[in-house]
């Protein structure tokens, strides 16, 4: 239900932080796909419109919902297994009566708003055996259901996410120490592995997620094949050096308007932006990216209840991790994986599912214990 909030309380520092990365995304895919400007602007004004309505919506009232929330995020991440449309060599979308979407952007809000209420619920067990076997079975089942797309890159968010609201949620250090203790070695050794000449884990034959880890560990012999966009957006990059070649710049030597980078104006958007904003323009999109993550978590140190501090620890860590991934990715220090940057990448679902992630931040700042 509506409640009664002090305008006071109201988190205006975040409202601007997101309008003003949404507007640079706007101009960014204007200049990307000129065709498509248009309808960010659209997905723009209804995520607004989403956000404020949600940030005045008591989120206690959502939490209720809990277990139904779950089961829909896995019918609709079901239903891509099944009826999923296919693109770019994964099949992440589903079409609904001529309504297209990516349920795994939803998902990320779905698997935030369930373990919210579920962790709270439990948060006295929740370093019992038990409750920690069934948060994981409950997580696996969704990640398993990702990964299957394939969709690696939602897959490594969602873990981090979730790796977040645990620890948020109080989860002992002596566990966590524990997980790392066995992660961070064997991850180590599975690099090792990777980088040997005769490795057997992914073959020349490896679809899709494979082939692009086998790239960026070999980038000099993948640099003309599998390698090349990545190639090609450190060049634009660099080439806009410290204030960039300006706003759908005509010159010849533009590695955009020469088309070398597919998906310029969803995954590789921040290439365009360095392009053609340079170092100054690169530097505030990832400036204003880290601000709104700290804001998110400046919210959850403050929040009511548990509830509360998952859900806006969950949004901060959602959208710090998606930038990292992403501009990891355009830079060329992680693998290609394919996913959008939050507020800029052309993407109707990604948009509005950072617009509603915010709301509820939002939320969670009006309900906040005050000192």
């Amino acid at each position: 239900m509506l409640r009664q909030y002090k305008l006071r309380n109201y988190n205006f520092k975040l409202i601007f932080l997101v309008l003003a990365i949404s507007m640079i995304g706007i101009i960014a895919v204007g200049s990307a796909q000129e065709s498509l400007q248009s309808r960010q602007i659209g997905g723009f004004a209804a995520g607004v419109a989403i956000m404020i309505a949600l940030s005045l919506f008591d989120y206690s009232i959502i939490l209720k919902l809990y277990w139904l929330i779950y089961a829909a995020n896995v019918i609709l991440l079901a239903l891509v297994i099944f009826i999923g449309d296919e693109g770019g060599g994964a099949q992440r979308w589903l079409d609904i009566g001529g309504f297209r979407f990516q349920p795994s952007e939803i998902a990320k809000i779905f698997m935030i708003l369930f373990f919210a209420e579920f962790l709270r619920k439990n948060r006295e067990r929740l370093n019992t055996v038990k409750y920690i076997v069934l948060s994981v079975v409950l997580f696996g089942i969704l990640a398993f259901l990702i990964v299957s797309q394939p969709d690696l890159s939602t897959t490594i968010v969602f873990c981090l996410i979730f790796a977040s609201i645990m620890f948020v949620a109080g989860i002992s250090w002596k566990l966590i120490a524990g997980v790392l203790a066995v992660a961070i070695p064997a991850a180590v050794i599975l690099i090792f592995l990777i980088l040997q000449p005769d490795q057997k884990i992914f073959s020349g034959d490896t679809t899709y997620q494979g082939n692009r880890i086998i790239a960026f560990f070999n980038k000099e012999e993948y640099a003309n094949t599998l390698g090349y966009q990545q190639e090609y957006s450190v060049m634009a990059i660099g080439s806009g050096q410290l204030t960039g070649k300006g706003y759908k710049t005509n010159q010849i030597s533009s590695v955009k308007n020469a088309n070398f980078i597919s998906e310029q104006e969803t995954d590789f958007i921040y290439a365009v932006i360095g392009e053609e904003f340079g170092f100054i323009g690169s530097s505030a999109v990832v400036i204003l990216l880290l601000l709104i993550s700290l804001e998110c978590f400046a919210v959850a140190r403050k929040a009511k209840d548990t509830a509360g501090a998952v859900i806006a620890t969950g949004i901060g860590a959602l959208i710090g991790f998606q930038s990292f991934i992403n501009i990891g990715v355009v830079t060329y220090l992680l693998p290609n994986t394919g996913l959008p940057l939050p507020f800029v990448s052309y993407g109707l679902t990604s948009l509005i599912s950072s617009f509603i992630g915010i709301g509820l931040v939002l939320n969670v700042g009006l309900q906040c214990k005050q000192k």
